[in-house]
């Protein structure tokens, strides 16, 4: 059987979701963890932001399948990606994903990557960022996701925190699509 027939088929008929079962942030989180090798390198020697960057994605998709509990999730947007130090050959990056916020279709995903010094066992943050996933059907279409309910106070807070994200997010896209338009009518 062509391998990808069995991909296909695997995920034909995808599992119902009760949607009105809510998951806590703690259900789908996920971590990581990779050593950097010579093939990661860039012309610096250190590990290309790339290489970090799809790490970044395929973990975080991670949690998103997770919590969706569909097989099949999108990147719609990478939010925010900061690079704050470097990772160098040896290291051990690990990259920690936890659900932040949910909509009707779509899932923030909030990232922490740290690099391991095996050696003196440092450990640094290099990078943060936040991703969002849309969950679709078997026809390519958003489907919808079940809710993200907070388990403690702690994750009530980093919920509220990413509402208020996407809140900001909202209008600075409404304000960016007022100004296309302007500079189309132009």
């Amino acid at each position: 059987m062509n391998p990808f027939d069995r991909i296909f088929n695997r995920y034909r008929n995808f599992p119902d979701v009760d949607l009105n079962q809510g998951r806590s942030i703690a259900y789908s989180r996920s971590t990581t963890r990779r050593m950097m090798e010579l093939i990661d390198a860039n012309g610096h020697g250190n590990v290309h932001g790339g290489v970090i960057m799809r790490m970044v994605d395929e973990a975080a998709a991670i949690v998103a399948i997770k919590h969706s509990q569909s097989p099949t999730v999108v990147t719609a947007r990478v939010e925010r990606f900061d690079f704050l130090a470097p990772a160098f050959i040896g290291d051990v990056v690990a990259v920690h994903c936890t659900m932040h916020y949910v909509g009707r279709t779509s899932m923030e995903v909030g990232v922490e990557v740290t690099a391991e010094d095996l050696i003196n066992r440092e450990v640094r943050k290099i990078a943060s960022s936040y991703v969002i996933y849309v969950s679709l059907d078997e026809n390519r279409k958003p489907r919808p996701v079940p809710p993200l309910q907070p388990a403690d106070e702690e994750e009530a807070k980093i919920i509220e925190h990413a509402r208020q994200r996407r809140l900001r997010r909202q209008k600075i896209d409404e304000e960016f699509k007022q100004l296309q338009a302007a500079n189309d009518a132009q």
